[in-house]
């Protein structure tokens, strides 16, 4: 026979659930998930679209000055709307000084100088991160403390070996010093050490590889990224500098852009039409050259941070 079970009365239950002894929980009273992320976004794309303006605004008022000439800087209220001249100004940039060669020597030097950081220093990076040798701590602590350096401070022994050399009015004297930068180790050594197993370099040694060839085959494959990166801030850097090409070069055929520039003016008088002309040329290959890998540089960038 069937037993009967009796079943819990669920009335009694509720009632005492609801009862007086029993405390509720009180209420909040909570701004839906989904409006504070919506809050919280609006003041977020305001405070970045601020900024962005604030770092565009200066190439757009260059841009305006040189395509309404010097006057335009002198305006009160500031002039914000283009003028039609910039065809005509950028001409006379050219017909003043050799521009274009200028252009083209900063290309050749900043290319060679990305081209250099981003092999040499991943070469000197693996030999810091995978290659043991006598002194190779206290070598890279000493690599690392020239970091702390300012720059300005080599300058004149800097020059002093450079004209030893008789390198001085010279590209060489622009690439040679720039092809491997203590920061450009410092990348690599981290980004090696971070993403090479030593079992992976330990097996090809047992299969014969050289450190060579390791390297070649192996490591620098899989770090290139990193590489491509560093050479990519090789080339701005190498492109912005005007230090070091001002100090070495003395004649306008090995003017590099940014000393172009500096020749547009005289001693006495500064056309600021034809300044801020060749300022948004030189500035042009750099916008472009954001534009097709300023993924890589960012991501690249933030990729070494947590890795260093």
């Amino acid at each position: 026979m069937a037993q009967l079970v009796d079943a819990p009365d669920r009335s009694s239950a509720a009632g005492r659930s609801k009862g007086p002894g029993r405390r509720r929980e009180p209420r909040l009273d909570r701004v839906p998930r989904g409006r504070q992320v919506g809050r919280v976004r609006w003041y977020t794309y305001a405070v970045l679209t601020l900024a962005v303006l604030a770092c565009l605004f200066p190439l757009y008022w260059m841009f305006v000055v040189a395509s309404a000439g010097t006057e335009a800087a002198a305006e009160m209220p500031p002039r914000v709307v283009p003028g039609g001249r910039l065809l005509v100004v950028t001409q006379l940039v050219f017909d003043t000084i050799p521009f274009l060669r200028s252009l083209f020597n900063s290309l050749v030097v900043a290319g060679l100088i990305a081209v250099g950081q981003a092999f040499l220093c991943a070469l000197a990076g693996f030999a810091f991160a995978k290659l043991a040798f006598k002194g190779r701590d206290a070598l890279f602590l000493l690599l690392v403390l020239t970091m702390t350096v300012p720059a300005s401070l080599s300058v004149i022994p800097q020059y002093m070996i450079i004209a030893q050399l008789g390198w001085v009015d010279s590209l060489q004297a622009l690439v040679v010093p720039g092809l491997v930068s203590a920061f450009g180790i410092f990348w690599m050594r981290q980004h090696i050490s971070a993403t090479i197993d030593d079992q992976l370099l330990q097996a090809a040694r047992v299969d014969g590889a050289s450190s060579w060839q390791i390297f070649s085959k192996i490591a620098f494959p899989i770090v290139r990224p990193a590489a491509f990166v560093l050479g990519l801030l090789g080339f701005v850097n190498a492109w912005n500098d005007f230090l070091w090409p001002f100090i070495v070069l003395k004649s306008p055929e090995v003017y590099t852009a940014q000393i172009a520039i500096k020749a547009l003016q005289s001693n006495l008088t500064v056309d600021l039409g034809l300044a801020m002309a060749g300022s948004f040329l030189v500035t042009v290959p750099l916008l472009v050259l954001f534009a097709f890998f300023g993924r890589q540089m960012v991501s690249g960038i933030m990729d070494g941070a947590f890795k260093g």
